[in-house]
């Protein structure tokens, strides 16, 4: 399908559906694909809906179930539902997530991220990295896997992954992430995710990071498998490896060579390692008036400098991109009991995540507005009000005709233009005490409670 409509969030479930698991399920479980009443398909998209919903309870999902689903979910029904004697009870939902298998959740988010890529004008060339850290329960399996974080004061309590995303530079798509302990002796680093991130990116795609991701192993990895590169190095590090006479202005090519500690973390690396690539150092000016910021940026785009300073300048979108989905995606504490459990979760939560930016793009495509301007909060709203609507309609016709004033709707949820930031001065808000502080009673004097108990008796 070249340019196929994307008449909802749940249509384009649908579409997705037999190619997804027909064809990539074992032949034994063919057959019991959609013969129970939480079957692959409805169970993976209960999954996506509970991202989606502002509850995103198992009971709020069950009730989908209970309420009746679309027939392309379940073609063949089970007898509970073509009775309507389905529980509301979530211990069936349940028992079938676990019993879920990871690599089909896998192969339903790549295939729904890479029909949603293929089916969008607005999909960039250049991917965005940043990292995070996430809370999980406290169980003795997840504290194995995710080792709670320590300081100086001791050892934390919950359980901490750290998680990398990608997401596409203009339309804000992510790709599947990768994660791992954040501490303990199996920790990993976000330059050691992102290693194991660049084999799932498109082919010529580029990858752009902040000053964590502006080292040689990064860049040396990319160059390998042929991903252009646009990273930010620290001062000190691009004038200990280019030399210290780097002034604003300065583009130069220049061969990127690993240091001693490079070759000491990357033992692999062979001796005529390098990378060749262009030098840009320029001073910028921050629109809200704060002090200038030299950026040292090394990139194998063929650029004018003016336009790599442009492109970085859009790097804070991931920023945004990370708060959607920790806050409004309900990321940022996980419920799950079990590692293979965190992984489902963590897989179509951006599954989620990218249905809802499919129905920005679209929008976008149609009124030729910037897919960034639009508000992902109110364009999920406005898609968990249809939701229901396209469950319930099974013409053709009229879910065209739905989605039609939905997309019309979806126009009006863009984000408002300030004319000027807003600034906050740094202040220290004391707390206000509501109540005196506690007085303690002298030993010397008999307590109340005593008081009156002798009181009593005399």
């Amino acid at each position: 399908m070249s340019n196929p409509t994307i008449p909802s969030v749940l249509a384009l479930y649908l579409k997705l559906v037999p190619g997804t698991f027909s064809s990539r399920l074992p032949s034994g479980s063919k057959r019991r694909c959609y013969r129970s009443v939480f079957s692959l398909p409805v169970v993976v998209w209960l999954m996506i809906f509970q991202r989606l919903d502002g509850k995103g309870t198992l009971s709020a999902a069950v009730q989908q179930v209970v309420g009746g689903l679309p027939p392309g979910l379940n073609p063949r029904p089970a007898k509970r539902q073509r009775e309507g004697t389905v529980s509301s009870n979530t211990g069936g939902y349940n028992y079938a997530r676990q019993k879920l298998s990871l690599e089909v959740v896998q192969q339903v988010s790549d295939r729904i991220l890479e029909q949603l890529q293929t089916s969008s004008e607005l999909g960039g060339r250049m991917y965005i990295l940043d990292g995070t850290t996430l809370t999980t329960p406290c169980t003795p399996s997840l504290l194995l896997a995710y080792p709670p974080s320590r300081n100086q004061m001791g050892e934390s309590h919950w359980p901490i992954l750290r998680l990398l995303v990608a997401h596409d530079l203009d339309c804000g798509m992510a790709l599947r992430p990768e994660w791992g302990p954040a501490s303990g002796p199996k920790t990993v680093s976000e330059q050691r995710l992102t290693e194991q991130l660049l084999g799932r990116l498109p082919q010529g795609a580029g990858i752009m990071g902040d000053q964590n991701f502006g080292v040689f192993s990064i860049a040396w990895a990319a160059k390998q498998q042929d991903h252009p590169v646009l990273l930010r190095l620290t001062p000190e590090r691009a004038q200990r490896t280019f030399g210290s006479m780097l002034h604003s202005g300065t583009d130069l090519q220049m061969d990127w060579k690993p240091s001693r500690s490079d070759r000491a973390s990357h033992p692999q690396l062979p001796l005529d390692a390098v990378v060749t690539g262009r030098l840009i150092v320029q001073k910028v000016y921050p629109s809200d008036g704060s002090p200038a910021i030299k950026l040292f940026l090394f990139t194998t785009l063929d650029r004018s400098p003016k336009e790599i300073v442009q492109i970085y300048a859009q790097r804070w979108n991931v920023e945004t991109d990370l708060r959607t989905i920790k806050k409004t995606i309900r990321l940022e504490i996980l419920r799950c009991q079990t590692p293979e459990m965190v992984a489902k979760e963590l897989t179509l939560a951006i599954t989620a995540y990218n249905l809802v930016r499919a129905v920005i793009n679209e929008s976008a495509r149609r009124t030729g507005m910037n897919p960034r301007r639009y508000s992902f909060s109110r364009v999920q709203d406005l898609i968990n009000a249809w939701l229901p609507r396209f469950a319930a309609i099974s013409s053709d016709v009229e879910r065209e005709a739905e989605y039609e004033r939905m997309i019309k709707h979806a126009a009006q949820c863009k984000l408002y233009k300030r004319k000027k930031l807003t600034s906050y001065p740094r202040a220290v808000w004391h707390r206000r005490r509501t109540f005196p502080p506690h007085k303690t009673v002298p030993s010397t004097q008999p307590n109340q409670k005593e008081s009156l108990r002798k009181g009593e008796q005399s």
